[in-house]
C-alpha cells in the first residue's frame, strides 16, 4: 500500500521555537509593536500576537500593584503542554497481545500487513483494540513497532495500470497450441483444474537447481517441485511424478496447463503424453504469447510470494524436499484479499 497519493496539502506552517519565543520577550521590552516583531522574524502578525497572548502573565509590582507582561519561559512552557496533550492516542494503545501477534505474522510467519489485518478480521480473532490495514502501514512508517520496519515488508507494487499489448506466437513454437485456442470459460475461473506453469530459478552459474512452479487458476493453490535443471528432460520428469502421485484421477485434477515459450516447455507432444497410456494425453498444454507474462498472472504472483523465501541469486541445489514442502504449505494456507482473506486450502475444502 502506497503512501503517496495523499490528497491532503502539506502544511507550510512552521511553529514558533523557543529562541524565537525569547526574541519576542527582549523586543517587547525594547517597546516594538507585534506587527514590527512579525517583520523582524518573518512571521505573521496573528502568529506573533497569538504567542504574546499565550505567555503573558499578571506580575506584581515593587508598589503592590498588578501588570501583565509577555514571559518567553511560560509561551514555551504552554507549548510543549499543549503539544504532548494534541491528537488521539495511538489506537493500539497498550494492546500488547495484538502487537506481538502482528510482529509473529509480518517476522516469522512473511504476511504482509494487509494479510495479517485480513486474517484476523476473517477469522473473528479477538484483541482489546482494531486497527485497520492502512493504520498498520502508519505505525511501521513511523516506527512505532520496536521489531518491525520497512525492511520486513514485501516490496510495494506500483498500482499504475500497464498498458498491455498481444504479441504473435513465437515461430519456433508453431506446433504448439496459442492461449488464444484455449477455451474462454477458463478465464472464469470458476472450474477447478486448469493451471499455470513456470521454472523459478535461482543461482546462476554455479547451479542449476530450478524449481517448477505450478499455480491453479480458480483456488490459487501452489504445487512446488525442485528440479535438477531447467530442462524439457527434467520438467516431464517431475510431471510423470506428479501424475503418479495422482494416479488415474490426475486428468481430473489437472485438465489443463498454461506456460510461456520456454525452452523447457517446447515439446508439448511430449509434456501431454501419459505415463499410464502413451496413446492418451493427459491434459492440454496451451502457451501464452511471448512477453505475455500477465496471460499467466497468478504463476507469476506465486513467484514473488516464492521470492520472499528464495531470493534471486539463492542456491536452490542447498533446499532440502523439507524446505520445499514449507513454502508450498505456507503458500496454501496464506490468506488472500481476493478470497476474503480465506487460503487456497479453505477454498479447496469449501468446493
Amino acid at each position: 500500500m502506497s503512501q503517496l497519493n495523499s490528497t491532503m496539502k502539506k502544511r507550510s506552517f512552521k511553529q514558533l521555537n523557543e529562541k524565537e519565543r525569547y526574541q519576542i520577550e527582549v523586543l517587547l521590552k525594547d517597546g516594538k509593536k507585534p506587527k514590527e516583531i512579525a517583520i523582524i522574524l518573518g512571521r505573521h502578525r496573528r502568529t506573533i500576537e497569538r504567542e504574546i497572548a499565550r505567555g503573558t502573565v499578571r506580575l506584581m509590582n515593587s508598589d503592590l500593584t498588578y501588570s501583565a507582561r509577555y514571559c518567553a519561559d511560560v509561551g514555551q512552557r504552554k507549548y510543549v503542554q499543549a503539544s504532548s496533550n494534541k491528537g488521539a492516542g495511538l489506537k493500539i494503545g497498550h494492546d500488547h497481545k495484538l502487537a506481538a501477534y502482528i510482529e509473529k505474522r509480518i517476522i516469522k510467519d512473511k504476511y504482509s500487513p494487509d494479510a495479517v489485518i485480513g486474517e484476523i478480521r476473517a477469522k473473528g480473532l479477538e484483541f482489546e483494540s482494531s486497527i485497520c490495514t492502512k493504520t498498520l502501514y502508519n505505525y511501521i512508517d513511523k516506527g512505532i513497532f520496536a521489531n518491525i520496519s520497512n525492511k520486513d515488508l514485501p516490496v510495494k507494487r506500483n498500482k499504475k495500470k500497464r498498458k498491455y499489448q498481444r504479441v504473435r506466437i513465437a515461430k519456433k513454437n508453431l506446433r504448439g497450441t496459442s492461449i488464444e485456442e484455449r477455451p474462454s470459460d477458463i478465464e472464469k475461473r470458476e472450474e477447478y483444474g486448469h493451471w499455470e506453469m513456470d521454472c523459478l530459478i535461482g543461482k546462476r552459474g554455479e547451479s542449476g537447481a530450478t524449481l517448477l512452479v505450478l499455480t491453479e487458476r480458480s483456488s490459487r493453490q501452489e504445487i512446488i517441485r525442485k528440479m535438477p535443471n531447467k530442462t524439457q528432460v527434467s520438467v516431464k520428469q517431475e510431471l510423470d511424478k506428479l501424475e503418479r502421485e495422482y494416479g488415474k484421477k490426475f486428468s481430473e485434477y489437472f485438465k489443463t496447463i498454461t506456460v510461456d515459450n520456454g525452452p523447457e516447455f517446447l515439446n508439448s507432444t511430449e509434456l501431454e503424453k501419459s505415463v499410464f497410456d502413451v496413446e492418451k494425453k493427459r491434459f492440454k498444454l496451451y502457451y501464452a504469447h511471448p512477453y505475455s507474462s500477465w496471460e499467466r498472472g497468478s504463476n507469476e504472483n506465486a513467484n514473488r510470494l516464492i521470492r520472499r523465501f528464495i531470493p534471486k541469486g539463492t542456491d536452490i541445489r542447498k533446499l532440502t524436499e523439507r524446505d520445499i514442502e514449507r513454502i508450498e504449505q505456507w503458500m496454501n494456507n496464506y490468506p488472500r484479499r481476493i478470497f476474503g482473506y480465506r487460503t487456497a486450502n479453505e477454498i479447496i475444502m469449501a468446493s
